[in-house]
């Protein structure tokens, strides 16, 4: 482990220095090899695909692991999307002179090695790989066992590509033991890796954030909201609500809770029911909510729950200040809608909850970095230092003060 991190250390004072020309070159090549390769990454898929289903993993966490034709195009296209972005390394932020003839420069700079920990979806590995090269930072990568033979296939592409470019293989590489106890090894080792970047489950994010030496920027659950408000367009409601909870029910930006103003409830439940069985949808729903439409009884546990699953927990609210405490009591901060035409209901909605997305008359499932021009997103932060939400490659730079004199010295 020491050797591999001592490598990527070594790596890293080659990714600061390289020209943004070169890195855009290379990152097309990287695309253009993906395609090139879409057969062998699609038959090392399928063994994950094999364990998957010997290993009853739920529908969503397949749809996830599932790579095809499409989605390996779409990964290549991520990468060319990257590769357009403007340079994020050397940006001068601000410049200023001082009293003593000093002049100031706030530059951003990459952040150094970064190890990022995730699961299930094998295009993270190109996404955050071309993100990290983008930003001249190096990447170890940990992704889980169900998508290993995946990975390994797309790790190797990148690789082949760095070094036929005269490029160290370990400014991109897979973590070399991915147990849980590499995992806790790696997150300790502060004097090689400069961020930890955990993507998944309840269980991972915790074990990290309280185990690591290493800064960490979470990217937790996606407990999402939609409240449907007295003032909302019913069209307009429905149309964006499946959207958001049935597009892909195994995201972290589906809705997991619908929130329902009481004065139309009893007007658009059975509409949208109708609707949710269309695509077989579970709904459990509040004491209010049942007396208008068939649905299972919903626990408190269910309003604490991100489902990944095509499950919907339905709470009907008085009004906007309770669907506001609602989501400040259970809401993980991902992110949350509300539907409306109520420009004052809108703007206290959208003022009041704090989570990294807010949208006013628009699916969560647009908390996506490809989806918000950033080409793809090492994950959703949900922290709120020192990135929020999607984060690309300008959130993978820090700053540095440079300072220019001529012969200063300080009284």
């Amino acid at each position: 482990m020491e050797l591999h991190l001592q490598k990527a250390k070594n790596a890293s004072a080659i990714c600061t220095s390289l020209e943004p020309s070169l890195k855009n070159e290379v990152l097309l090549h990287m695309a253009k090899a993906l395609k090139k390769n879409s057969e062998f990454i699609q038959r090392e898929n399928k063994k994950d695909m094999a364990y998957a289903k010997k290993h009853n993993l739920s529908s969503a966490l397949q749809d996830r692991l599932l790579l095809n034709e499409k989605r390996i195009t779409a990964m290549a296209d991520s990468i060319v999307d990257i590769a357009a972005l403007k340079e994020p390394v050397n940006r001068v932020l601000e410049g200023w002179k001082v009293d003593s003839g000093l002049n100031i420069q706030k530059v951003t700079v990459p952040i150094g090695v970064i190890g990022i920990i995730y699961e299930s979806r094998p295009n993270v590995t190109s996404d955050t790989a071309a993100l990290c090269f983008k930003s001249s930072n190096v990447c170890i990568l940990k992704g889980g066992k169900e998508a290993q033979n995946s990975n390994v296939a797309i790790a190797k592409i990148l690789q082949d590509v760095l070094e036929a470019n005269d490029l160290p293989k370990d400014i991109i590489s897979l973590l070399p033991d991915s147990s849980r106890e590499g995992v806790a090894n790696l997150i300790k080792q502060d004097k090689y890796v400069d961020l930890i970047i955990p993507r998944g489950g309840e269980a991972l994010i915790k074990f990290v954030s309280e185990n690591a030496s290493v800064p960490v920027v979470k990217h937790d659950k996606g407990l999402c909201h939609t409240y449907i408000d007295e003032d909302a367009d019913f069209e307009k409601a429905v149309k964006v609500t499946i959207n958001a909870k049935c597009r892909r029910v195994g995201i972290c930006g589906a809705l997991e809770t619908l929130l329902v103003n009481k004065k139309i409830a009893s007007t658009i439940l059975p509409i949208l029911k109708r609707e949710f069985d269309k695509y077989g949808t579970e709904l459990r729903g509040c004491k209010e909510s049942q007396k208008i439409i068939e649905v299972v009884d919903a626990k408190e546990s269910d309003y604490q729950s991100e489902y990944l699953d095509n499950i919907l927990s339905i709470k009907i609210v008085k009004d906007i200040k309770e669907a506001l405490s609602h989501i400040q009591l259970y809401g993980s901060g991902h992110s949350d809608a509300i539907i409306t035409e109520n420009y004052t209901v809108a703007e206290e909605f959208l003022n009041g909850v704090d989570s990294a997305c807010v949208y006013l008359n628009a699916s969560t499932q647009f908390t996506d970095g490809g989806e918000f021009g950033f080409g793809a997103e090492v994950g959703i932060s949900t922290n709120k230092l020192h990135a929020r939400g999607p984060m690309g490659i300008n959130d993978l730079t820090t700053y540095k003060y440079k300072v220019y004199g001529n012969g200063q010295i300080r009284a």
